[in-house]
């Protein structure tokens, strides 16, 4: 780094952050050490300064102006350790050997005020050895997209990688088109997956998968430690984590559309917010993926998908099990033997509570089922359905009026109504009470698909990110009314509807 460079990055103030990078200090097996390719024009178009606050950054060090360079990959922190992570992974159940960030780069890591290291990561920063003739580079639309819904998602209070900044490059990225490129700042407890660990599996590597187990051991699940089998322990922590992160999805519509095994986190988080959406109209059999053409990963298959990928992961964990594989296989069984109770703990306990019974009862549970199934057999949108409902307990008329509003047949829900209400009888619980517990876990905003559209919209065709930072004013406090932003709650008319999403490679 020349004189004038260092001086510029300097005066962002990154020389203070404070990165302490243990992925990088694994064995070269595991990455390649390069910096992000730099760009031509680059200008910081939005920053997080909240998540700034909360992993240790001062804001006004991404908000300088010349922090725009190290945002865009153009200025290379000092105590940054710039690399492309490598894994493997099966993509829509085929096996691909190797994977890895093709085009992203690792800066490296830092440990926020609350203790917790995180990654930081440039996506969008140009090709790496991993590229598979890529061009590593991201557009505008994908790179939205991914700051809009993963802030959606942590404002709901689900497990996710995060956004710190996006800016454009100024450069022009070829798609199905000319699209304006741009880079996203991403922020995660680690992007370890469980495609990692599999391509040391495939490369039959047993001295790199202990390591690895023993690193995400150190940084995820350090409880395992003091395990008797703290292999054993890790993949049942990966596998218990892994089935709340989907049943929570599942209890707000979200499908993520990609979740493949070089998708789907060790440490249990929301990533890769390829082609994913939220349900409106509710459906089980859902897909929004255009390249999902066999509903592999369907709202309703997407519990199934999450046994099956953390299934993988513990055929790669064998080796550490136990020298003889028949052995090994019964231990991993016996710590997969919690996936399906712990979903059905968060998805059924969440059922329930979104329609405001305080317990998960299977008369509860097949109470709260029902109303899906009449929601799909009746066109309902999935969270209006809900929110509304948070209003009706008391009885008020106006309340269920609107409710009923939302089915093809309104006696449909009527009958399911007089059920409900009936299933009070009994229960102390006060209606006024009911009410706030259901708008604690109803939101009545998510960042529905036309909303997002809109905002992609005018910013690529306009520079105009307006309709986004009105979308995101409400997503990252979902459970509040927000007086004058109410439409953007509505679901989209038959016009405005977006029925399929796409990846940004």
């Amino acid at each position: 780094m020349d004189a004038i460079t260092q001086e510029s990055l300097s005066e962002t103030g990154w020389d203070a952050v404070a990165f302490d990078n243990s992925y990088a200090r694994l064995p070269e097996a595991f990455h390649t050490r390069l910096d992000p390719t730099p760009v031509s024009n680059p200008r910081l178009v939005k920053v997080n300064t909240a998540l700034a606050e909360a992993i240790g950054i001062d804001p006004e060090i991404l908000t300088s102006t010349d922090s725009t360079g190290v945002l865009a990959g153009n200025l290379i922190p000092e105590k940054a350790e710039p690399l492309a992570m490598v894994y493997a992974g099966h993509q829509f159940g085929n096996w691909v050997p190797r994977l890895g960030d093709g085009r992203a780069i690792l800066l490296g890591e830092v440990v926020g005020p609350d203790g917790i290291r995180r990654d930081i990561q440039l996506k969008g920063s140009g090709p790496t050895p991993y590229s598979r003739m890529g061009d590593g580079r991201a557009v505008l639309g994908p790179v939205m997209r991914e700051y809009i819904v993963s802030e959606a998602m942590a404002g709901l209070g689900i497990r996710t990688s995060r956004a710190l900044a996006m800016a454009t490059t100024g450069e022009i990225v070829r798609r199905e088109g000319p699209e304006p490129g741009a880079i996203l700042t991403r922020v995660a407890a680690s992007h370890i997956r469980v495609g990692t660990f599999q391509y040391f599996h495939g490369q039959r590597d047993e001295a790199s998968i202990r390591t690895l187990a023993e690193h995400v051991i150190d940084r995820h699940y350090p409880a395992a430690r003091e395990a008797e089998d703290p292999y054993l322990a890790l993949l049942e922590a990966v596998a218990l984590n892994t089935a709340e992160l989907i049943g929570s999805w599942m209890l707000v519509g979200f499908i993520h559309g990609v979740m493949n095994t070089d998708n789907c986190t060790i440490s249990g988080e929301t990533i890769d917010y390829g082609p994913c959406a939220f349900i409106d109209t509710f459906h089980p059999e859902t897909v929004f993926s255009s390249i999902d053409t066999g509903g592999r990963y369907a709202y309703d298959q997407q519990p199934s998908i999450g046994l099956w990928n953390v299934t993988r992961l513990a055929e790669t964990l064998l080796v550490l099990l136990d020298v003889n594989q028949d052995a090994a296989i019964e231990k991993a069984k016996q710590a997969l033997a919690g996936y399906w109770p712990r979903f059905e703990q968060v998805f059924h306990g969440g059922l329930c509570a979104k329609i405001g019974l305080p317990t998960a009862e299977k008369p509860d549970f097949e109470l709260a089922l029902d109303l899906l199934t009449r929601m799909a057999n009746q066109q309902a949108d999935f969270t209006l359905t809900f929110r509304r409902l948070s209003d009706a307990p008391a009885g008020d008329i106006a309340a269920t009026a609107m409710v009923r509003m939302l089915f093809d047949d309104p006696t449909a829900y009527d009958e399911w109504d007089a059920k409900w209400r009936e299933r009070f009888t009994g229960d102390d619980l006060a209606p006024t009470a009911r009410r706030a517990a259901m708008r604690a876990v109803n939101p009545a905003f998510i960042p529905r698909n036309h909303q997002v559209q809109r905002a992609i919209d005018f910013a690529t065709q306009a520079e105009d990110f307006g309709p986004m930072e009105e979308l995101l004013s409400v997503v990252v406090s979902p459970f509040e009314d927000h007086p004058g932003q109410e439409h953007l709650a509505l679901p989209p008319t038959s016009d405005q509807a977006v029925t399929q999403t796409f990846c940004g490679t």
